[in-house]
């Protein structure tokens, strides 16, 4: 039994956002997220794990000590927990979910919240300079929200996703996310809508956290081959980041200038420029270019890979085509049923040839090929259905001689069965 199904077994893969059984639960472990090194405590729509990508990637080339906390794996669940810079390994894990399990005592909990549970408690026993925390939904009632006062808070861009839990009006949803301010707490902020801004602007008031905000008090900009960011304590020159996609800029800036806000943390112009260069974040535009399902593929083709699944984030992908050659882009999509699929397809269809649907294998709440592709069409797509993702493939190479690019895009939960499949 793999870890996934150990916890899967007991705790139920729901969302039902509080906070009061995680802090029962940590009271009885004794409170570890109070006992943690300074943490950067982040939330947002999109963009939060390739801003923490950086923040990671930056912070080790200085030579710090780091713990990491993202959701959802790709591929194996350890993914989630990074103590000083390595994946939890599977004996610490057990060990951990034996020991918070017994202190839960079969007490109602979730999924989410036992595994932040064990994260927290996994990081308050071993020494780091620096906790990066990601929210799993929202903010207000996410399980990260336990952290009485991190050193900074940090808010990438805010767009309508997960409805049926933080519903679909734009101020609403800010109002979820930015309730991860702490008084006294600086916060920084990607460009948002003036919406979001405005319900940003009044809760970083109401619990005076000074704010930090993208175009008044930082910037970014290209020059040649470098990004420019500068920042309220001054301007740092890196490279471009690898990361593909002008979205990585504004991910590597708020990275950048969070790591600024922490005050007591000494960064390195010279650490900044190393992390731009070797930061790593699988499945955001990542390129597969070895592999069983890359070796499918003709001479001079192109196989990429998204996890990007709201509007937004088609939005996104768009921008970053615009910045290809102009080989024919084929999509291969799936997406789960509680995402908007026209809302996400639309950005991409003036720059897509044809798109091949698939239902994500092993997800019960998967769209099938056939409503997906439905949809498809309705927007303007020449669409067809696929059973498996080598079938999408060959139906795609089948369809032109002229070396082509393909993307896989719409779910993370797609990406990481890719992933396993490709190696």
């Amino acid at each position: 039994m793999d870890l996934v199904q150990r916890l899967n077994q007991h705790h139920p893969k729901v969302i039902d956002l509080s906070l009061e059984r995680i802090e029962r639960l940590l009271k009885v472990l004794g409170n570890p997220e109070n006992k943690l090194p300074p943490v950067i405590h982040i939330a947002g729509t999109n963009g939060k794990g390739s801003s923490l990508a950086f923040m990671r990637a930056i912070t080790e080339a200085a030579g710090l000590r780091v713990h990491v906390y993202t959701s959802p794996h790709l591929v194996v669940f350890n993914e989630r927990i990074r103590i000083c810079g390595e994946l939890i390994s599977d004996a610490a894990m057990l060990a951990l979910i034996e020991e918070v399990e017994a202190a839960n005592r079969d007490a109602a909990i979730t999924f989410f919240e036992i595994t932040t549970a064990i994260a927290l408690l996994a990081f308050s026993r071993t020494p780091a300079d620096l906790v990066l925390l990601e929210t799993g939904l929202g903010g207000r009632l996410d399980a990260t929200n336990v952290i009485a006062r991190p050193a900074v808070t940090a808010l990438t861009p805010i767009s309508q996703d997960h409805a049926g839990f933080l519903g679909d009006d734009l101020a609403g949803i800010a109002v979820e996310k930015a309730a991860i301010m702490k008084p006294g707490v600086p916060c920084v902020t990607t460009k948002q809508d003036k919406a979001v801004l405005d319900v940003i602007r009044g809760f970083a008031a109401g619990v005076d956290a000074p704010l930090i905000v993208e175009e008044e008090d930082w910037w970014i900009a290209i020059k040649g081959d470098q990004l420019t960011v500068m920042t309220p304590e001054g301007e740092v020159e890196p490279p471009l980041p690898t990361l593909p996609g002008p979205h990585q800029l504004q991910n590597a800036g708020l990275a950048i200038v969070a790591l600024a806000a922490l005050g007591d943390v000494r960064i390195t112009r010279e650490a900044v420029a190393k992390g731009m260069t070797s930061v790593d974040w699988p499945a955001r535009m990542q390129q597969l270019t070895a592999g069983p399902l890359a070796d499918q593929l003709p001479t001079d083709w192109e196989l990429w890979l998204d996890g990007g699944h709201n509007p937004a984030a088609g939005e996104v992908l768009a921008a970053t085509i615009k910045t290809f050659d102009d080989k024919p882009l084929f999509l291969i999509t799936g997406l789960i049923n509680s995402k908007d699929p026209g809302g996400f397809l639309s950005p991409l269809k003036d720059h897509t040839t044809a798109i091949c649907t698939v239902e994500i294998a092993g997800e019960e709440a998967s769209l099938s090929a056939e409503e997906l592709s439905t949809t498809a069409k309705e927007i303007g797509f020449a669409a067809s259905g696929a059973t498996t993702i080598e079938d999408a493939l060959s139906q795609i190479i089948g369809q032109t001689k002229s070396p082509s690019r393909i993307l896989i895009c719409g779910s993370l939960y797609l990406a990481g069965s890719v992933l396993k499949e490709n190696y």
